[in-house]
C-alpha cells in the first residue's frame, strides 16, 4: 500500500510540471510546409532511419515551418483538406513524427528517454494540433489507434532507438497502402525487431507488439500469424514469443552521441 502512495505521489509531483510546447515562433516565409517536412527527413535523417538531431536544431527553418503549419491545421480543424482516410492517415504519421522530433529538441535533445523521463516526454509535454493541445500519448491513444491501421505502429517513430526505422520521405496519401506495407516487411525483417531460436522453439519479437497487441490481433489469431503476412518464409504457428525489450535511448547519429545532452 506504501508503494502504491508513493507512486501516486511521484506520478502527482510530475503532473504538475506539465507543461505545454509552444509552436514555433517564427517560420521560413512562403515554405511550403509539406516540402519542409520533406526536406528535414532528406537532409538529417540517415539511410538507418537515425537522426542529426543537432544538425536540425541548428537549422531549424523548415521543421519549424512544418510544425507551425500542424498547429493550425488537421483534419479535425480543417476536414475539407483531408477527405480521405488515407490522407488523414499519412497526415497523423507525418504530424506525430515531426512533433515527436520537435519535441526532442524542445527537451534538450536527452540521452534517453528511459524511466521517469518517458512521463513527461509522451504525457505531460502537449503539442498544438490543429489548434487543440494534447500530449503524444493523446495523439496517438485517441486520434490515431482508433482509425484501425494497425500498421501504423510500424511508422510512427517516437526517436527512440527501438522505434521502427524512421524514412527519408513522407508518407504520402497516394501510396499509403504500398508504404506501409513496406515499413511493415521492413521492420521484421530487421534482426534487431525480430529473431528466431529454432532450438527453443522461440520467436523473440520486438516489444512494440506487446504495447499494442490488442491492435495486432483485431484481424489476426496470433502475434505469429500476423507476422507472418509480412514476412517471406513463415515462422511456425507454434513457436512461443518472446518480446524483446525496447531502446528508449534517443536515436541520435553516431557523430552526436558524446555531445548529446545528458
Amino acid at each position: 500500500m506504501l508503494r502504491q502512495v508513493c507512486m501516486l505521489v511521484a506520478f502527482l509531483a510530475v503532473a504538475a510540471c506539465a507543461t505545454v510546447v509552444p509552436p514555433p515562433a517564427t517560420t521560413v516565409a512562403g515554405r511550403d510546409p509539406q516540402e519542409a517536412w520533406a526536406s528535414v527527413l532528406e537532409r538529417y535523417v540517415d539511410d538507418q532511419g537515425r537522426v542529426d538531431f543537432q544538425g536540425v536544431a541548428a537549422d531549424r527553418g523548415d521543421l519549424d515551418t512544418y510544425v507551425a503549419w500542424v498547429s493550425r491545421v488537421s483534419p479535425a480543424s480543417n476536414p475539407e483538406l483531408f477527405p480521405t482516410q488515407a490522407d488523414r492517415n499519412a497526415y497523423y504519421l507525418n504530424s506525430y513524427n515531426a512533433l515527436a522530433m520537435y519535441n526532442v529538441l524542445d527537451a534538450g535533445i536527452p540521452e534517453t528517454l528511459e524511466g521517469l523521463r518517458k512521463v513527461p516526454f509522451f504525457f505531460f509535454r502537449q503539442v498544438q494540433i490543429g489548434g487543440e493541445r494534447m500530449s503524444l500519448h493523446a495523439y496517438e491513444t485517441d486520434v490515431i489507434r482508433p482509425t484501425g491501421e494497425e500498421r501504423a505502429h510500424f511508422a510512427l517513430n517516437c526517436m527512440a532507438a527501438g522505434c521502427p526505422r524512421l524514412p527519408r520521405q513522407p508518407f504520402t496519401a497516394a501510396a499509403l497502402d504500398a508504404e506501409l506495407d513496406r515499413e511493415a516487411r521492413e521492420f521484421f525483417a530487421e534482426e534487431r525487431n525480430l529473431a528466431l531460436d529454432p532450438g527453443r522453439r522461440v520467436v523473440r519479437i520486438s516489444e512494440i507488439l506487446s504495447f499494442y497487441t490488442e491492435d495486432f490481433l483485431a484481424d489476426a489469431p496470433s502475434l505469429v500469424a500476423y507476422v507472418n503476412r509480412y514476412r517471406p518464409t513463415p515462422i511456425p504457428e507454434d513457436y512461443e514469443v518472446e518480446f524483446i525489450d525496447y531502446d528508449w535511448r534517443i536515436n541520435n547519429q553516431p557523430k552526436n552521441l558524446r555531445t548529446a545532452a545528458r
